[in-house]
């Protein structure tokens, strides 16, 4: 696949399952993660996998914080499947720090086109993603249980796995309708 067609037809996965990506496939895709525009090259970011038995270890982080925030039982089971609906979760946290010339926007939008790498990279070796943030990306009790810092900042869970399903090939859209010229 080359880029062009990388670029036009990359969509998210919702659907996924095993396997999950091999060594060699999550290197790649973790390489196309640092290779983002990165200014002050002071890599704003940590990716934190969750496979295997670290699914179960998200879920009990999930389901301890709704329980936490006095959520409902529907809410707490459904926090449960949550990290399941795919063979690895890559948690995308923003590693922000003080910089004269790096603001922190600007460093968060860093670590989310590592995101965004990372989904483009897992398309292209015919893997399947997709990128979810929800509550739990922002919620003070996921954050501690993760060992991350008050300034730190989820920017997304990326889905990572094998497409449950073909996905139907979504239209071509056209750019220009949101672009003004001046």
């Amino acid at each position: 696949m080359d880029a062009i067609e990388l670029l036009l037809t990359r969509q998210s996965t919702p659907r996924l399952t095993a396997p999950a990506p091999d060594a060699n496939q999550l290197k790649i895709i973790l390489d196309a993660a640092i290779r983002v525009p990165d200014h002050g090259a002071l890599a704003p970011w940590e990716f934190i996998i969750a496979t295997g038995d670290g699914l179960n270890t998200l879920a009990d982080i999930f389901v301890n914080a709704a329980k936490t925030n006095g959520s409902d039982e529907d809410f707490v089971n459904k926090a449960k499947g949550m990290p399941m609906r795919a063979p690895m979760v890559i948690t995308v946290v923003a590693k922000t720090q003080d910089h004269p010339k790096v603001p922190v926007l600007e460093q968060q939008i860093a670590a989310g086109c590592a995101t965004m790498a990372m989904q483009q990279a897992a398309f292209a070796l015919g893997l399947g993603a997709v990128w979810r943030t929800g509550d739990f990306a922002f919620d003070a009790n996921v954050n501690a249980a993760l060992g991350l810092k008050a300034q730190d900042q989820i920017v997304g869970f990326l889905y990572v796995g094998t497409p449950a399903v073909a996905a139907p090939k979504k239209p071509q859209k056209d750019g220009s309708q949101y672009a003004r010229y001046l």
